[in-house]
C-alpha cells in the first residue's frame, strides 16, 4: 500500500510538471518566395571547364543553327571561335564574325560555379559602351552544359542603354568533346544558337581588337 501511494505521488508530480511546461508549438513555416540559387557542383564546374581547356590554342568554324530572321547576317557570315588564352581560372575565347573582331567570351571560375562575360571592343581597342555583361551559373549544370542568367550588373547596363528586353537573357555554353561547342542566347521570343565543329580545327584568326599578346610559358 505504501509503494502504491509513492507511485501515485510521483505520477501526480509528473502531471503537474507537464502542465506547467507545455510542449512548444511548431514554428510557423516561412512563406515561399522562390528558391534560393543552388550552389553549383564544383565537380561539374571543373569537368566543364576542363573540357574547354582541352581546346586551348585551337580555332573552330561555326554555323548558326537557330532560325530567327534577325540573325540573317550572322547566318551568312564566316564564324570562328578561337580558344585563345587559358589559365586555371579563366578562359578567353574570341568569337569572330567575318572581319568583325570585337567579341570575346570570358569564362571564369567562381567559388560556387562559373561566370560568363562578353568583352566588346572597338577597332582601336577601346571598350564598347555595352561590354562585360553576362552572368553566373545558378545551378549545378553538367560537364557538357552550363547556363548563365543575366546578373544585376548586366540588367542595370541593359536598362541604362535602352535594351530592356535583354534583362531576361539567359546564355548557355555546351561542349561535346570531338563533336561540337555551342553558344546560345535565349529569352522570351528570342533564341540564338551557334555550333562550332570540334572535329575539324581551322587556322587561328588574327587577334581580337585590343587583345594582349598570348602569354608564353
Amino acid at each position: 500500500m505504501h509503494n502504491l501511494a509513492i507511485t501515485a505521488s510521483f505520477a501526480a508530480i509528473a502531471l503537474l510538471v507537464s502542465a506547467c511546461n507545455p510542449p512548444e508549438p511548431p514554428k510557423p513555416i516561412d512563406p515561399v518566395i522562390g528558391p534560393d540559387p543552388i550552389e553549383s557542383d564544383l565537380a561539374e564546374r571543373d569537368a566543364f571547364f576542363g573540357n574547354i581547356m582541352e581546346l586551348c590554342g585551337h580555332a573552330y568554324g561555326g554555323r548558326v543553327v537557330s532560325t530567327d530572321a534577325s540573325d540573317k547576317d550572322f547566318a551568312e557570315a564566316d564564324l570562328i571561335l578561337h580558344v585563345r588564352d587559358c589559365s586555371n581560372d579563366e578562359i578567353r575565347m574570341p568569337f569572330h564574325v567575318a572581319d568583325n573582331r570585337s567579341r570575346t567570351f570570358l569564362l571564369s571560375k567562381t567559388e560556387t560555379g562559373l561566370r560568363l562575360r562578353h568583352d566588346h571592343r572597338h577597332e582601336d581597342g577601346s571598350e564598347d559602351a555595352i561590354t562585360l555583361y553576362g552572368g553566373k551559373t545558378a545551378n549545378s549544370g553538367t560537364s557538357f552544359r552550363q547556363e548563365f542568367p543575366a546578373d544585376d550588373y548586366s540588367k542595370e547596363l541593359f536598362l541604362r542603354e535602352g535594351l530592356d528586353v535583354s534583362v531576361a537573357n539567359i546564355w548557355a555554353m555546351e561542349v561535346h568533346p570531338d563533336d561540337f561547342f555551342a553558344y546560345e542566347l535565349r529569352r522570351p521570343n528570342r533564341f540564338f544558337r551557334v555550333e562550332f565543329d570540334l572535329s575539324n580545327p581551322v587556322p587561328p584568326p588574327p587577334p581580337t581588337w585590343g587583345a594582349q599578346p598570348v602569354a608564353t610559358p
